[in-house]
């Protein structure tokens, strides 16, 4: 019998302009343990899911469950065959479902972590990395839920390639919640295929300057740094009140604010002593639309995915 345990953050990613490029660790995390037995005689995997926490009751205990589905993934990277065994999954996910703190990413990551160390790690990191992006369809979450900090990525003919940064100092994460869910499928689905190059060289200098300001702690910059024309004017529609919070934050004193992800949370760089304020006023931002919203106030990670193995 072997047993594998993974802890992997969730992350806020874009960061405004940083769209599929940008993303931070922030200090909620989803757990995994998985044990590993072997079966005298068994021929065909099998698989026993448990979920508590956000989605239980809801996601499937079964082989579309993507934890396993990744798992699977890796094991056939590995050449590992995994007849005879029962594997015995457990989640335990704090991170909230289709709400744009990589819900999806750090599954598909714990999954493929697991499966790693259960066959004593064939895959070398970057191979683990790219498996994981694959899986996933872009970087943006995955690089800082498996190396914490601020992420920076790129795809280069199936290959990734990435920059880690130590996570802001001195700032938080302000979030506001909203009850309701958003697919990244549905949130990519309302981008133009085409865009003005006007709003392709703003959003190149935007994201240049966003990253000059976080690394030399050039905070005042974060605000108009963080404008974007790339996909929140299109996603607004999908998420009622987005302006109003983000117009709250601004005069609570949030820093810079923006969709996280694909949304619908909304997320805000803030001082420690106004982070919680500047959450509430987002979240007043979805209430003058009548939709409820949890603020929230997190510490970045520096440390992405942790796995330790019995």
């Amino acid at each position: 019998m072997k047993q594998v345990r993974v802890k992997v953050p969730a992350s806020t990613a874009n960061l405004g302009p940083g769209y599929d490029v940008l993303g931070l660790a922030v200090e909620l995390y989803n757990e995994l343990e998985v044990r590993m037995e072997k079966v005298p005689g068994g021929r065909s995997a099998k698989v026993e899911i448990f979920s508590q926490g956000e989605g239980a009751g809801r996601l499937p205990q079964d082989e579309k469950n993507i934890v396993w589905q990744s798992m699977r993934e890796l094991f056939r990277a590995a050449h590992f065959s995994t007849d005879g065994y029962v594997f015995k999954i457990r989640q335990t996910n704090r991170i909230p479902l289709a709400r744009g703190l990589g819900s999806s990413a750090a599954a598909r990551l714990s999954g493929v972590l697991a499966a790693n160390a259960l066959c004593t790690k064939p895959l070398n990191e970057q191979r683990v990395l790219e498996l994981a992006v694959r899986l996933e369809g872009h970087p943006d979450n995955i690089v800082p839920a498996l190396f914490g900090g601020l992420g920076i990525s790129a795809l280069d003919q199936g290959k990734v390639l990435y920059v880690r940064m130590p996570a802001p100092p001195g700032l938080r994460a302000a979030v506001a919640v909203p009850e309701f869910e958003l697919s990244t499928k549905k949130a990519r689905a309302v981008l133009p295929k085409k865009v003005l190059h006007t709003d392709a060289v703003f959003n190149v200098s935007r994201v240049s300057m966003l990253v000059g300001a976080l690394a030399g702690r050039n905070y005042k910059l974060l605000d108009r740094a963080m404008d974007d024309r790339l996909h929140q004017t299109y996603r607004k529609k999908l998420v009622p009140g987005l302006e109003q919070a983000m117009e709250n934050a601004r005069k609570a004193g949030a820093l810079g604010s923006a969709l996280s992800g694909a949304g619908p949370t909304v997320f805000a760089f803030a001082e420690p002593v106004r982070a919680l304020a500047v959450a509430n006023a987002l979240a007043r931002g979805f209430a003058s639309r009548g939709i409820k919203a949890q603020a929230r106030v997190f510490n970045f990670s520096n440390k992405g995915a942790q796995v330790s193995c019995q």
